[in-house]
């Protein structure tokens, strides 16, 4: 199989970037919500403007949709002169082309879209500062598939060519011994497509199984008659793998850390609320999800999916370098020795977490902390 590189990769993700439906809007109305915990006592540092967010209407960024919903962004930006925009994405890649053009400055994101946006620009394009969940990604497949080795000859979707859940499922299948191509050639057939037309293609028996995450799993399950052949979370050590990290842009970063800074207190804020308001938790990611999709999950799906995942400020390193390995393994992306150096930057947010005495977090080696 030839070697795609990491150009051919992103040639092929940015033309979706024309075709993706991204909206851009300001900060929704207030909604009657806890004030979140202040963090004083911090040197002041410079602020931005206009800070532009990047996410996915995903479960796996419920931490980004509660604090929309709660509007924790805004209580803490807007102090600060800082107005919030909201940019929605379908995958990782479009993120980081829209990254790259100057269209977002801070972003939701999955790992492999992460160590590609860091790789192919040599590190100067963005860091990642803080984890935000672990876990909740699935291989759906029909009934009738019982094993591995009937995965031969299917058609299984993604969200998005190099994407995380894309890298994922490339690297399984070549440890099983199947074939895969960007061109949906080989042994199994992989189909990059958005998750809500992969549920229909589903449906209409026009697939055979995705590899997804929430809540498209557990949609694919509930609402398509699929079942699980494979949750991510028993091919790794612990169970804990970083499904969506914090991407800032490094100019971005270098000019306005405050801002960073404030985003991060925000998504601490939400992590640490949906620890302690599960059931509200739900409610305002379900609020969200209908405010940009035009319709609430169902409540099985919702509570289905809130069960895989695990929301947490923790970048576990160690599982990002291991996906990047994966990424090279399926042929996907070509690392240097030491090309993840650097790639992390969590001063920011361990200096909020010494603030509030929590456990500081690692860089595993793989930049500041």
């Amino acid at each position: 199989m030839k070697k795609i590189s990491r150009r051919a990769i992103i040639a092929l993700t940015a033309a979706s970037v024309a075709l993706l439906p991204v909206a851009v809007q300001a900060a929704p109305k207030p909604t009657a919500t806890p004030t979140p915990s202040a963090s004083a006592g911090l040197p002041k540092l410079p602020t931005a403007k206009t800070v532009r967010i990047a996410f996915f209407a995903n479960v796996t960024h419920a931490p980004a949709l509660v604090g929309q919903q709660l509007r924790f962004f805004e209580q803490y930006l807007n102090k600060e002169g800082t107005n919030v925009e909201y940019v929605l994405f379908n995958a990782g890649p479009a993120q980081i082309e829209a990254l790259k053009g100057g269209a977002i400055d801070i972003g939701y994101i999955g790992p492999n879209p992460s160590v590609a946006g860091y790789t192919s620009t040599n590190g100067d394009l963005l860091n990642v500062v803080s984890g935000v969940a672990s876990g909740g990604a699935s291989l759906i497949v029909r009934p009738n598939i019982t094993s591995v080795a009937d995965l031969k000859g299917k058609k299984i979707a993604t969200p998005q060519l190099g994407g995380t859940q894309d890298v994922a499922l490339r690297s399984f299948l070549k440890d099983k011994g199947f074939a895969t191509n960007v061109a949906g050639g080989g042994d199994v057939t992989v189909i990059p497509t958005d998750n809500a037309t992969t549920l229909t293609l589903f449906k209409k028996g026009d697939i055979d199984g995705a590899w997804v995450p929430e809540p498209w799993a557990s949609r694919l399950v509930l609402e398509g008659g699929g079942k699980v052949l494979v949750d991510e979370k028993d091919l790794w050590p612990g169970g804990q793998f970083v499904t969506t990290n914090i991407i800032a842009g490094k100019n971005f970063l270098k000019q306005y850390p405050g801002t960073v800074r404030t985003v991060l207190q925000a998504n601490n804020s939400s992590i640490k609320w949906i620890a302690k308001n599960i059931l509200p938790a739900k409610d305002a990611v379900q609020e969200q999800i209908t405010k940009w999709t035009g319709k609430p999950l169902p409540d099985s799906v919702i509570n289905r999916a809130w069960g895989q995942l695990r929301f947490t400020w923790d970048a576990l390193p160690a599982t990002l370098k291991k996906s990047a390995d994966d990424a090279v393994n399926a042929g996907l992306l070509t690392l240097k020795p030491g090309a993840l150096n650097g790639i992390y930057d969590l001063r920011l947010l361990n200096s909020l977490l010494k603030q509030s005495k929590q456990r500081l977090v690692s860089a595993g080696g793989l930049g500041q902390q």
